[in-house]
């Protein structure tokens, strides 16, 4: 297991005798992992291959076994569950945010703002309070390879919060692609990644934080930046340090944005979430495979 320690305070968080473990590969893009505690299982996306795998602790063919929890997933890409415990998933295929319901049925919750169609939903989170947070790039629409090719209907690529009520906002705009996105533990700031890549720009490189009251965003500002590949996805753990996926591993950050140190991963990591029974195990999906590491901290959980 390789560390880069920035900080002094980044010992207190890592196990040093901890091995990165290597629990599934084969994917072509493998993204969204979500934990279920009560079912001791992670759900986690392979994008171009159009279905969403299911890591369990305790599967039939033994300790770490991989089946298959969805195929076709319609390019399902980022994952989260609801306060009722539901699966919640961007799908680039339908360009929607859609819910699996207990019965297995699936409910769109979110496809067009304005009349106009979506972009193609990328990640999720839902608040304390049930309203739906997610980030609308356009990777699902550039080519067939993780979606279906068309032109963006929507004038900005934006952050969207789907209330309670099934009101639908684009609550922030300024992005070149928003990407991976997280609440601090107190609900009181939301992270966004910007990833954009593109010839006519430069590349962002950073994560920004908006002050977050009554679902409205303000203070926009840059908490971190990367300096290897473009953050993706996000995660806080409860003391409000912030683990962002990068090209060479995974990028933790104290709450002032301090880069405490990095988790050396030897894939591009797309996508990250903390499980485990205490919440104490990071779930990291990076390109071909699923990798986890113990940690000493936990992750956030709602309130």
């Amino acid at each position: 297991m390789t560390y880069q320690i920035d900080d002094p305070r980044f010992r207190d968080l890592i196990i040093g005798s901890a091995r990165l473990d290597h629990l599934a590969t084969g994917c072509r893009w493998a993204e969204g992992p979500v934990w279920f505690a009560d079912q001791s299982c992670l759900l986690f996306s392979d994008i171009p291959n159009q279905r969403i795998l299911r890591w369990s602790q305790d599967a039939a063919g033994g300790p770490g076994a991989i089946t298959t929890f969805r195929q076709p997933s319609g390019f399902a890409n980022g994952q989260t569950r609801d306060r009722q415990g539901r699966l919640v998933t961007c799908q680039h295929g339908s360009r929607s945010v859609t819910r699996t319901e207990i019965d297995g049925s699936i409910t769109t919750l979110a496809d067009s703002y304005q009349g106009r169609r979506l972009n193609s939903p990328n990640d999720v989170i839902v608040d304390s309070h049930g309203a739906i947070w997610f980030t609308d790039p356009t990777y699902g629409i550039r080519s067939d390879y993780e979606g279906y090719h068309a032109e963006p209907e929507q004038p900005v690529r934006g952050v969207y919060r789907l209330g309670p009520t099934g009101q639908l906002d684009c609550v922030a705009g300024d992005f070149l692609q928003p990407n991976g996105l997280c609440l601090s533990p107190d609900e009181r700031i939301l992270y966004v990644a910007d990833s954009g890549t593109s010839p006519q720009h430069e590349t962002p490189r950073h994560i920004l934080a908006f002050d977050l009251a009554e679902g409205k965003l303000s203070n926009q500002r840059v908490f971190a930046r990367i300096d290897a590949g473009v953050p993706d996805g996000i995660r806080v753990d409860v003391q409000g340090n912030l683990w962002s996926s990068a090209a060479d591993g995974v990028h933790c950050f104290a709450p002032d944005g301090t880069r405490l140190g990095k988790i050396l991963v030897p894939e591009t990591v797309a996508n990250l979430a903390f499980g485990g029974a205490r919440r104490n195990r990071l779930f990291l999906t990076a390109t071909t495979s699923l990798y986890a590491v113990y940690l000493a901290t936990n992750g956030a959980q709602r309130p």
